[in-house]
């Protein structure tokens, strides 16, 4: 029994050495795989003593305009790069005295460099940025130094480099990456540079190529003594791809000038495939603004401008479009049975939409037909028009209905959505649902009277100045649009196929004839013949939107030629008045600089109006 019992004290003794072996062992795998697997920072120190991985940045891929102009490439910059663990004990006076820096500034940096709220790669063993974008003549004056400072290395980058000082906002700009565009591409690590705006951002993994990779063996003293296996393990950086632009360099420059001192935009595009010749906001920006060290600093006097220049006016600023709308209500009603292009309304003036209530009208000839009414831009026509379609419609559908069938129809001509165009930050206007009426006046509580201002464009209606130049490309092809956009061409690749599908419009083609023929008749004889040029038929149609901050806006839209149309503009000129008077110019004139090249100043109709729009400014 007595042996029994000191048997089973023995195995139990046993048992307890094996588990505590078992648990030291666990113990120890445990540790050793977080050493080898879980935390990377004994890798980094151990390979960090025998190697140094140097990134190298490709070249950014260069812009071209449509016809092979250069127009933004790359200069190179320098980064000085400091691995952490190394910098213990060099001379930090003669480091600062050779970056011209105080030792101040040095302690800052450093600091900021071991902030892990701030920098979250960060690691001692790892190289991190010290001081970014050296020119080649700062570099050229410590690169004979660097080797006395260990840990210490510059890296090459390149930053943009432009031809022009003009098209800031369709270039866009390429800006240093925050944490959260690192979070959530794993491409970027901290100081990497990235699009930000415009083209170089919605193209941006197109433009930026791929990082290569240089691994270089030190000594047991940390000093660089070569190439690690005479570059087998080297990855070569592969260059980003050009891109073709559609924009005309010639053509943006002159509309650009056209606006200096001007609140506005102006968007040409090519009916014919929807390529964008000119993409103009005003005011802008030299884009060299946005480039280099003080990059931050402009931006920011940028951003506090009250006039703002970083705001994307073709593509981001709604207004309603005014008389310019009319059109669309032109090709709808006849769509719809409503009208013919012989129906003719009176114009007292003006519309009366009650008995006490009336939207004005300006002094025309009076019971016009449909081409007259586009020519002398007739308020009451359109509103006689929409009374027809929602009040009495001839399929004696409802109102509801009826407004649903015109919405669809305004839809279908690239209203109340985004057109999708290959730029960041597009707005798609506003075009109500039936719904919203409903809520606002109640169901089946109302009519033509109550929303009568959207037969004019006014109302709740509105459109970005992109949208507008699309319904001007759209009539020119009589019926159908391809997607407005940018890019033209992209090197070893090709442009997303939705750029090449035809969007066809609800419109029959036969109604748009009478339509154009009002156009064409608006600027030869009507509103808009301040434009017209001798040799060119042009079809355009002005508009006046009202703005309840000032005076109102000036628009113009147009095509030309009207035969086989090469151009299709949309000119907003805010608080400036009528269309006529700035709008239609500006027009005009980039569409004789499109088409002949030049602008005759031998004719002195031409020179005065040139010379009034480049020199009147409209803000200080």
């Amino acid at each position: 029994m007595k042996d029994s019992l000191k048997n089973q004290e023995l195995r139990n003794r046993q048992y307890i050495i094996i588990l505590i072996v078992l648990s030291v062992a666990f113990i120890y795998i445990i540790q050793l795989f977080y050493i080898q697997i879980a935390d990377s920072s004994y890798k980094e120190n151990a390979d960090s003593n025998a190697f140094l991985k140097k990134v190298i940045y490709p070249s950014r891929g260069l812009l071209y305009d449509r016809n092979e102009q250069l127009y933004v490439s790359n200069q190179p910059v320098y980064d000085l790069m400091i691995i952490m663990r190394e910098i213990q004990g060099f001379d930090t006076l003669s480091f600062c005295k050779m970056l011209n820096i105080n030792q101040e500034e040095f302690d800052n940096r450093i600091e900021e460099i071991k902030d892990k709220r701030k920098n979250r790669g960060y690691s001692r063993f790892t190289p991190q940025i010290f001081m970014s974008q050296l020119s080649v003549a700062e570099y050229g004056k410590i690169q004979e130094q660097l080797y006395k400072f260990r840990g210490v290395y510059a890296q090459q980058r390149v930053l943009r480099k432009y031809t022009t000082p003009h098209g800031a906002h369709a270039i866009g700009s390429v800006g240093e990456v925050n944490q959260q565009q690192i979070d959530a591409d794993s491409y970027y690590s901290r100081g990497d540079y990235k699009g930000q705006s415009g083209v170089e951002k919605e193209y941006e993994t197109y433009l930026r190529g791929e990082k290569g990779v240089e691994i270089l063996l030190r000594d047991a003293h940390g000093r660089i003594q070569g190439v690690y296996k005479n570059g087998e393990r080297n990855k070569a950086p592969i260059a980003g791809k050009n891109l073709t632009m559609t924009i005309d360099m010639g053509l943006q420059e002159y509309g650009e000038q056209l606006m200096i001192k001007k609140l506005g935009s102006i968007v040409a595009i090519e009916p014919s495939t929807g390529e964008i010749l000119a993409l103009i906001s005003s005011p802008s920006y030299d884009p060299h603004l946005l480039v280099g060290r003080e990059r931050s600093k402009n931006y920011n006097a940028l951003l506090k401008d009250p006039f703002k220049p970083l705001f994307d006016r073709p593509l981001m600023a709604m207004y309603p479009p005014g008389s310019t709308f009319k059109l669309v209500n032109g090709l709808i009603y006849q769509q719809e049975g409503v009208i013919t292009e012989d129906t003719r309304f009176s114009c007292r003036m003006g519309y009366y939409y009650s008995r006490t209530r009336k939207l004005g009208c300006h002094p025309h000839p009076n019971n016009l037909d449909l081409r007259e009414s586009v020519q002398h831009s007739c308020n009451a026509y359109y509103c006689h028009g929409l009374k027809g379609l929602l009040d009495s419609p001839p399929s004696g559908i409802s109102t509801t209905e009826s407004y649903n069938h015109w919405r669809n129809h305004v839809l279908s001509m690239g209203f109340g959505k985004k057109l999708g165009v290959d730029f960041p930050n597009e707005k798609g206007g506003l075009i109500l649902e039936s719904n919203r009426y409903d809520r606002i006046y109640g169901k089946n509580k109302w009519k033509s009277s109550t929303i009568i201002s959207i037969a004019i464009g006014q109302g709740e209606v509105l459109a970005t100045p992109i949208q507008t130049a699309n319904l001007a490309a759209l009539i020119a092809n009589r019926g159908y649009f391809y997607t407005p956009h940018i890019i033209k061409k992209i090197e070893g690749d090709s442009i997303d196929k939705r750029f090449r599908e035809k969007h066809q419009t609800t419109i029959e083609q036969k109604y748009f004839d009478p339509i154009i023929d009002g156009m064409l008749m608006a600027v030869e004889q009507g509103t808009g013949r301040v434009g017209r040029i001798e040799g060119i038929e042009i079809c355009g149609k002005t508009g006046t939107a009202q703005n309840p901050h000032g005076k109102d806006h000036s628009i113009f839209m147009a095509f030309a030629p009207k035969e086989n149309p090469k151009i299709a503009i949309a000119v907003y000129v805010e608080n400036s008045g009528f269309g006529a008077t700035w709008a239609v110019p500006i027009a005009s004139l980039m569409i004789e600089k499109y088409l002949t090249g030049t602008v005759d100043t031998t004719k002195l109709n031409r020179k005065n109006l040139q010379k009034r729009m480049l020199e009147t400014f409209l803000i200080e």
